[in-house]
């Protein structure tokens, strides 16, 4: 199961990889040149689709479709990298633009060439501080280079590529959020349709995918589709770098092939090691704390994008949150849906509101001041949440107290017994 090279984690087989002249020596932007020398855009673009690359992001949406949704002859066309991680239970972009930008920055270059774009924007969350600062460093020698600016390595394409610190918003990940703020505006979601590849940055067509999909790129265009292919499974090619953190001995990234299963992951030494004191696994939230949970007797699942969603739950962001069984599901509850309160804009009345009331439930039961009513009460909350919601915010803040409510009924029950 542990790969004999890494893809994404290239840092963990290369040291100092970060430092411009051993990536240079470890066919550091190679892809670049073949990208440049022996393909057009559309040929980048069917090379990406062939393969099979789907958005590391949380939607797991197919990239190279998502490129060719781009208006025939419209420019000027913008890339957006997202950077906004903010998911909690998910690091896995920051040991990418930390250990490793080059790969991230020769990602973009390609990806921009591939889509037509001469102008990149690296958006980072604004506590990434030293992260974005060792971006800009890496973006200044990649400039020295000629890797970037005009004409890069004499093919006619020019590309500038920027940094730009968000303000620690979690909407912000959300793409037209994203572009919003980028703007300069309040950072709130945008109405769909028109979908960002239509009219996004400033009114022109834009594509906006995740670290870890752009840093992909350059192995493809590299190695080839069918290596590509030979990670993973047939609907989930690849690899993908999951954060394992909560209650296992060895929390971290851990890059591994789609399909192996959450048992794996948690209890290989190589990996997470199993549980701290050997507790039994009560709760996995297997795609950061926007995923619907799963329990303890799940763990034979596979970690790809079909199989979570057969068993009710999703990949998302790749950020496997795991807790034993010394934990109170309402109160695990409560602190998610504190932080999705807490982070939600305000622009849209349900998530507004509904988090609000979500969380003072919550807190009311789990300060031994449950009402007899409490119960049927968050059901109502979630499901006036449920769909109608602005963007995917809200609907993430259900998530928490639906699986909850749905697995450890009996625990919101004692609440509403010990009330005295």
């Amino acid at each position: 199961m542990v790969l004999t090279e890494h893809i994404i984690q290239r840092e963990l087989d290369v040291p100092n990889i970060a430092n411009f002249d051993v990536y240079l020596a470890h066919h550091g932007y190679e892809a670049l040149r073949i990208a440049l020398s022996q393909y057009q855009p559309a040929d980048l673009v069917k090379m990406v689709k062939d393969a099979g690359l789907r958005g590391r992001g949380g939607a797991g949406f197919p990239t190279g479709v998502k490129w060719g949704f781009l208006p025939a002859g419209v420019y000027p066309r913008y890339l957006l990298c997202n950077c906004d991680e903010s998911e909690p239970g998910t690091f896995n972009n920051h040991q990418i633009i930390d250990l490793n930008p080059h790969q991230l920055i020769e990602g973009i270059i390609i990806s921009s060439y591939a889509i037509e774009a001469n102008k990149a924007y690296i958006y980072a969350r604004g506590e990434f501080g030293a992260a974005a600062r060792t971006m800009e460093h890496a973006i200044a020698q990649a400039y020295a280079a000629g890797f970037l600016g005009k004409n890069i390595l004499g093919s006619g394409f020019d590309l500038d590529m920027y940094v730009h610190r968000g303000a620690g918003a979690y909407i912000c990940g959300e793409e037209t959020a994203l572009m919003d703020s980028l703007e300069g505006k309040i950072g709130q979601p945008r109405l769909k349709p028109p979908f960002p590849a239509v009219a996004g940055l400033y009114g022109k067509p834009t594509i906006i995918n995740n670290v870890e999909t752009l840093a992909n790129v350059p192995p493809i265009v590299r190695k080839g589709v069918d290596w590509y292919r030979s990670h993973g499974t047939e609907k989930s090619p690849g690899t993908k770098v999951f954060s394992l953190c909560g209650h296992v001995r060895k929390p971290g990234n851990y890059e591994l092939p789609f399909g192996v299963s959450l048992l794996d992951l948690i209890y290989d030494p190589a990996y997470g090691d199993g549980m701290i004191a050997d507790r039994a696994v009560k709760i996995v939230v297997p795609g950061g704390a926007s995923a619907p949970w799963l329990t303890g007797d799940q763990l034979n699942i596979p970690l790809d994008y079909e199989s979570l969603a057969s068993a009710g739950s999703m990949l998302g962001s790749g950020g496997v949150i795991v807790l034993n069984d010394t934990v109170s599901a309402p109160h695990v509850a409560y602190k998610m849906d504190e932080f999705f309160k807490h982070e939600s804009c305000g622009k849209c009345t349900p998530c507004r509101e509904g988090t609000h009331w979500l969380v003072r439930v919550l807190h009311r039961m789990n300060h031994g001041h449950a009402e007899t009513d409490d119960i049927p009460v968050l059901h109502d909350i979630y499901r006036q949440m449920e769909g109608n919601c602005f963007c995917l915010l809200g609907e993430s803040a259900v998530m928490p107290i639906k699986s909850a409510l749905k697995l450890f009924p009996e625990e919101f029950e004692g609440l509403t017994h010990m009330k005295g």
